[in-house]
């Protein structure tokens, strides 16, 4: 029996898809549920699994497509799959299959290359297959091996570099060699990143406050009960979740801050969904973490990281990143010392944390060097004034210089 693999139903505010990569090609074989396809949209990479067992006869749409909700990608033919990965038969002389052991080297490599690349990013693997590298070639610098973007860059940059004559000139005319252009269009997601940060600029009356915080305490608070706390929580207790406490309290003591314009209205939030930006091999991702102020710092730890493990993955869903009342973004993880962030629609706010560095500061009439970070508060002018967007951070450092004013609600 022939089944249609067809595009789910794509989000109510996502129109179309662009079809990235088959991870599987006619005649193979597929397991109920197993990845068929990876679509694009200008927010997330969606899954498109096997309705059931079978084999792939057909596929229609090629990479590269726009497709819509019900267009139809491919035609399966069910069927129950053996072990091996062929399609189940009667057993005969003629059409025994060949066991696991006795497959010929090529089919085992061929397998192994093929999970090698199902480990892949979307935007990894479709740089790969436009300059047709072998991925068993690229050292990955990620986590386990993960090949991330950089790596095939670094890689084509050697590769770049051995093209070179060994008796090539040396001087000017060496450049000749390396003088090289090429043109790669935006992916959906990076064309809509580009596409809310001129919103961003050209709607709202943005501007920028800045603040510096003592980390003494927050450090010597985590130091001292991090191994408990992993123990206890199976995470790791990490610097975001004081931020976010933080961010989460001073929202609630400034509403105008956590508030979002509306033509001539002022639309005011009971609650605190707090994005955190997430830098991905396909750009940059905001997933939420919802009603924050009513969540633990174990709460926090775990969805962060649940959060940032999908989004790396690409297996994040759209309904992780959107409804965001405040944004938070950590550039210092980066090394950035201070930055203006950019403000995003239609929030009216976002926190930039920095580098923490052991600086020279002045307390109780003495020079004393301590962990210091510089704090930026990006705001929309047109409905938080000055004073506000000041308290607001002074708010956040005053708890994060004690933070047991967090674990206390002072």
């Amino acid at each position: 029996m022939s089944i249609e693999v067809k595009v789910p139903q794509l989000p109510e505010s996502v129109s179309d898809a662009t079809l990235v990569t088959w991870n599987k090609k006619p005649g193979d074989a597929v397991r109920r549920d197993e990845n068929l396809v990876d679509l694009e949209t200008d927010k997330v990479v969606l899954e498109v699994p096997a309705p059931t067992d079978g084999i792939i006869s057909e596929i229609l749409v090629q990479d590269g497509a726009t497709v819509t909700s019900g267009d139809v990608l491919a035609v399966l033919n069910e069927g129950d799959v053996a072990a091996g990965g062929a399609s189940a038969a009667p057993a005969s002389a003629e059409a025994a299959p060949t066991p696991v052991a006795e497959q010929p080297r090529e089919a085992v490599e061929q397998e192994d290359d093929g999970r090698a690349a199902h480990k892949l990013s979307p935007a990894v693997r479709r740089l790969i297959e436009e300059h047709d590298l072998d991925p068993g070639l690229i050292k990955g610098s990620g986590k386990g091996g993960r090949i991330n973007k950089s790596d095939v860059m670094s890689y084509l940059d050697s590769a770049d570099q051995d093209t070179v004559p060994e008796d090539a000139p040396a001087g000017p005319e060496i450049m000749g060699y390396a003088r090289t252009e090429e043109r790669v269009p935006m992916t959906r997601l990076r064309a809509r990143i580009a596409e809310r940060m001129v919103e961003a600029q050209s709607t709202a009356a943005m501007l920028t406050t800045f603040n510096e915080v003592d980390l003494t305490r927050v450090i010597e608070l985590r130091t001292r009960y991090k191994e408990k706390f992993a123990e206890s929580h199976g995470v790791k207790l990490g610097f975001m979740s004081f931020f976010v406490r933080a961010a989460a309290e001073a929202l609630q003591r400034f509403p105008v801050v956590n508030a979002s314009v509306e033509g001539t209205d002022i639309l005011y939030h009971n609650y605190q969904d707090i994005g955190i930006a997430v830098s991905t091999d396909r750009g940059l991702l905001v997933p939420v973490l919802r009603d924050t102020g009513q969540m633990s710092f174990a709460d926090i730890e775990k969805t962060i990281a649940d959060l940032g493990k999908r989004g790396r993955e690409g297996k994040i869903g759209l309904e992780d990143l959107t409804g965001g009342t405040f944004t938070i973004t950590n550039g210092g993880i980066f090394g950035s010392m201070m930055s203006t962030p950019i403000l995003n629609p239609p929030q009216s706010a976002i926190l930039g944390m920095h580098n923490i560095q052991e600086r020279a500061i002045v307390v109780e009439g003495e020079v004393v060097i301590r962990p210091m970070m510089y704090l930026a508060l990006s705001y929309d002018h047109r409905i938080i004034d000055g004073r506000e967007a000041v308290q607001f951070l002074i708010s956040i450092k005053e708890s994060l210089e004690d933070p047991g004013r967090l674990l206390l609600g002072l």
